[in-house]
């Protein structure tokens, strides 16, 4: 059975969602599209961030993918859920980062500031690295506690 990943969007993101859940396909994910389904200039990010954060909190799903204009807002609503770990990644440099020293399990992208291209190579990168631990365990357990 494939990794299931939970993707959502609000209107900023939708295409770049689009995109992002065809990849994933196509790299033999289970994307899980929790929305939006057509593009909708009144969408709100929270209605999307909630699903993913949920889904990845209660364990249903190991990672998750979010998309909005600058990212922020995807990424304030995902952190309040416990264990989530989300991180604005603008470049693939920053998602490594993310991933190896955070263990980010919900990947943010400012829809406005990367291009499909870029999302798609952050989106690889942050797949690909995997969590360092050592030292980093200790701080991330920090966080829940």
């Amino acid at each position: 059975m494939s990794e299931r990943i939970y993707v959502g969007a609000d209107h900023a993101g939708f295409q770049l969602k689009q995109t992002l859940v065809a990849e994933l396909q196509r790299l033999g994910y289970e994307p899980v599209d929790v929305g939006p389904a057509a593009l909708d200039p009144a969408d709100d990010f929270p209605d999307y961030a909630k699903p993913v954060a949920d889904a990845v909190s209660r364990g249903v799903a190991q990672r998750g993918v979010l998309t909005c204009g600058t990212g922020l807002g995807m990424a304030y609503a995902a952190n309040r859920y416990p264990r989530v770990r989300a991180a604005v990644a603008w470049s693939p440099e920053i998602a490594q980062l993310a991933r190896k020293h955070n263990d980010a399990n919900i990947l943010v992208l400012p829809s406005r500031f990367v291009s499909e291209r870029e999302g798609l190579a952050i989106l690889h990168t942050w797949l690909d690295t995997q969590f360092e631990g050592g030292r980093h365990q200790r701080r991330v357990e920090k966080i829940d506690q």
